[in-house]
């Protein structure tokens, strides 16, 4: 009886352990497929400088966005923007729902799209001109 009960209990064990490493699979597997499907959607995004004051840095410079990108004037930014109208922490440009959309930061000049003042999260295409103080960039997609 006492063998019996011991089969059963590594029995038991066995059949745990089989049912944890299923789950831990199926998740490993799920989360691979996420995240490559994720980096599948995201295009390569970036903004070309049309123009800043002084030029600094030069028209045509061309800058890599990340899935969350911000823009201002502190060296904590993705992008570091040198313009006296532009707030620390400007705008934002967020990868979100299969689409780049740009937020201001409740920054004091404001953030133009194309010559007009966003309100609130707006979706932006490529060819898009983004204003934050003097600067301008062209985004490209």
């Amino acid at each position: 009886m006492e063998l019996l009960l011991l089969l059963l209990r590594v029995l038991l064990a066995v059949l745990l352990y089989a049912f944890l490493a299923a789950v831990l699979i199926m998740l490993w597997h799920d989360l691979r497929r996420v995240t490559t499907e994720q980096a599948a959607t995201r295009p390569e995004g970036r903004l070309v400088l049309i123009c800043a004051p002084d030029d600094v840095p030069a028209p045509g410079t061309v800058l890599s966005l990340q899935p969350i990108t911000s823009l201002g004037r502190a060296p904590d930014n993705t992008i570091c923007v040198q313009d006296q109208f532009v707030s620390a922490y400007h705008a934002l440009l967020i990868w979100r729902e299969k689409q780049w959309w740009l937020e201001d930061r409740h920054s004091r000049n404001g953030t133009l799209l194309n010559g007009e003042r966003i309100r609130g999260p707006t979706v932006v295409c490529s060819g898009d001109v983004i204003e934050v103080g003097c600067t301008k960039f062209r985004l490209e997609l």
